[in-house]
């Protein structure tokens, strides 16, 4: 049963998940916390087969549970002067190079000082189509994830980036350490995502998850990890790191998939880990002529890569990525 925000609407037959409590399913089905499961029920969100139920009562195999979630309450997104890199700008889209540390979009407990912020601060008009507390946004990444993200300007320009996403038109390329080495050049991980029945501010590979696929290409093979290239066929939150975990090879500095420890041998920061959106080609949205754009490696991530690659002559290129062949264009490349 999945949903999206806004008076989303969505119905499912119980089947398997017979004997389960109200909350507990609704909650696994939603990605909602049992909490927020809970208060759904109790506002009269959720019927089971057209009628009211408690949150303890008993599902049985042929119910039909309908959820209504009502869109969060809105809240004013603040103008706020903070620095940015954009990384190409035109009067329908621009495209931030954004650095590690910035929250993209307000959300409880990060109402300021994020991506959003900083760009309604800069007074250019930014497309309603994310939503008013995410003004703009065709995609996102997460805070500790450095590189390109790409904003659209108008209604029109959000609309036909959003579905070229959605068509994988925009091709999206991640430069990422992990841990170990890949059993062969190229893998595909094709598995499900959802929230972490465990831990809500985690994701895990879940059966009734959303659809998730990510291809790895090996770029360079070092002592103890590997340089990926990750290609993204769709956009699940946290899905490069999960992925990666759940085939032995945990993103570098991720603690939270796995992949955090041996931090002073790859010489990264604190809460950083080696994931860093570096190559991008979209189609312009009005003119549909091709944009590739490539963002360098950080400092952070160019003095980790030089130090688990024992290259010192790697900083001495404008690129390091660019020097191992990151960017080759590879005829298999979906």
């Amino acid at each position: 049963m999945s949903t999206t925000s806004g008076n989303a609407e969505s119905s499912h037959t119980v089947g398997v998940h017979a004997g389960e409590r109200l909350d507990l399913y609704v909650a696994s089905q939603c990605n909602l916390s049992r909490t927020q499961a809970a208060t759904l029920i109790a506002n009269g969100n959720v019927q089971v087969n057209g009628t009211h139920e408690k949150a303890s009562y008993r599902t049985l195999s042929r119910d039909v549970v309908h959820v209504v979630i009502p869109p969060p309450p809105g809240r004013e997104v603040l103008p706020e002067s903070l620095p940015l890199r954009i990384a190409y700008e035109d009067d329908d889209l621009l495209v931030v190079d954004k650095a590690a540390g910035m929250v993209v979009h307000p959300a409880p407990g990060n109402w300021s000082g994020t991506l959003v912020n900083a760009l309604v601060g800069r007074g250019n008009p930014l497309a309603a189509g994310g939503g008013e507390e995410r003004p703009g946004l065709v995609h996102r990444l997460d805070k500790e994830t450095s590189g390109l993200l790409v904003v659209a300007k108008t209604e029109f320009a959000h609309r036909t980036l959003s579905a070229a996403l959605a068509a994988r038109t925009i091709r999206r390329r991640y430069a990422a350490l992990c841990w170990g080495h890949l059993k062969e050049e190229r893998i595909g991980v094709d598995a499900p995502l959802a929230r972490d029945p465990k831990d809500r501010q985690r994701m895990a590979i879940v059966s009734t998850g959303k659809k998730a696929r990510t291809t790895f290409v090996r770029v360079a093979r070092f002592d103890s990890v590997d340089l990926v290239r990750a290609h993204l066929h769709t956009g699940r939150t946290h899905q490069i790191r999960v992925h990666l975990s759940s085939i032995g090879h945990p993103v570098v500095g991720d603690d939270t998939y796995g992949g955090g420890g041996g931090r002073r041998l790859a010489s990264l920061p604190p809460r950083r880990h080696f994931l860093h959106a570096a190559w991008l080609l979209l189609p312009h949205p009005v003119t549909g002529k091709i944009i590739e754009l490539r963002s360098p490696l950080p400092d952070d991530l160019r003095a980790s890569l030089v130090a688990v690659a024992r290259l010192p002559e790697l900083n001495d290129h404008p690129d390091p990525l660019d020097a191992l062949g990151f960017f080759h264009v590879d005829p298999d490349d979906p």
